[in-house]
């Protein structure tokens, strides 16, 4: 089985990263950061996301371990005092894994018509720098609402516990492969209206989003989980639940709403 170790610079996950090398290497793993079966992660979420991303062309075949080195982190299964312990689990390995949906998000250009794809754990968003955005949304092909407002968020349903809970989103279970669409910052008055409500889309359907007067000089901002991208030159955003998913290494992985408890709630006292 090969390891690749992917932790960010503080201090706390460099020492980590250096203690389970030298265990590993001790168990006679191999590392291999090109073509790896496990990657571990050695951080909080946002070296886990940034992991996903290096690695999203090869998801098919990798499993991922998050060790968090900070606060509890909603992928992370594995505090840096445990590491003797993951240690025990990668040799007695199995292969079993557990799987979550993912977002794809298709972006047409303006000028060129160019399809420019990306790929999203958690969610993607498109917003307007300056003025109020205005975007014709689609559901199915459907023409659904002329939208006004800041911008809008679509979420896969794990990342349904980030941006878009707080945004006044439900929280999805990911066994349910579903979009969910919420509004940033909505106007809603006697001239300009939408529904209000986050939508929750079925996997069989997608959403798109047409700016309206995209030859605005003004930029747009679509978001891909951490990633940012400014244009003015976008004619449209597709959303999707992908036939690509992440896979996790299945050695104790928390369930979904014990990580949802975990992370919003705690024990109670």
């Amino acid at each position: 089985m090969k390891i690749e170790i992917f932790a960010n610079d503080a201090a706390k996950s460099v020492e980590v990263k250096r203690q389970l090398e030298k265990k590993l290497a001790e168990r006679h793993f191999v590392f291999d950061s090109k073509n790896p079966d496990i990657v571990i992660t050695v951080g909080g979420d946002g070296t886990l996301l940034a992991a996903f991303h290096h690695y999203e062309s090869q998801l098919e075949k990798i499993r991922f371990v998050g060790v968090h080195t900070g606060h509890l982190g909603f992928y992370t299964d594995w505090r840096d005092d445990e590491i003797d312990d993951l240690v025990i689990s990668l040799q007695s390995d199995n292969r079993q894994s557990v799987s979550y949906p993912l977002l794809d998000v298709s972006v047409k250009t303006r000028v060129a018509g160019e399809i420019k794809q990306h790929l999203a754990l958690n969610e993607s968003s498109l917003r307007r720098v300056g003025p109020t955005m205005t975007a014709d949304v689609f559901i199915g092909g459907d023409a659904f609402e002329r939208f006004r407002g800041d911008g809008l968020c679509i979420a896969t349903p794990t990342g349904s516990t980030g941006y878009s809970k707080s945004l006044g989103g439900a929280v999805i279970h990911p066994d349910l492969p579903a979009l969910q669409l919420t509004e940033i910052g909505s106007i809603n008055n006697r001239v300009f209206r939408t529904l209000s409500s986050p939508l929750v889309i079925s996997p069989n359907d997608w959403v798109t989003l047409v700016p309206v007067d995209p030859s605005s000089s003004e930029d747009f901002l679509l978001t891909v989980d951490s990633s940012y991208y400014h244009s003015n030159d976008i004619a449209q955003v597709s959303f999707k639940i992908s036939k690509k998913k992440i896979h996790f290494a299945k050695y104790r992985h928390n369930g979904f709403w014990n990580r949802v408890k975990n992370s919003f709630i705690g024990d109670g006292k």
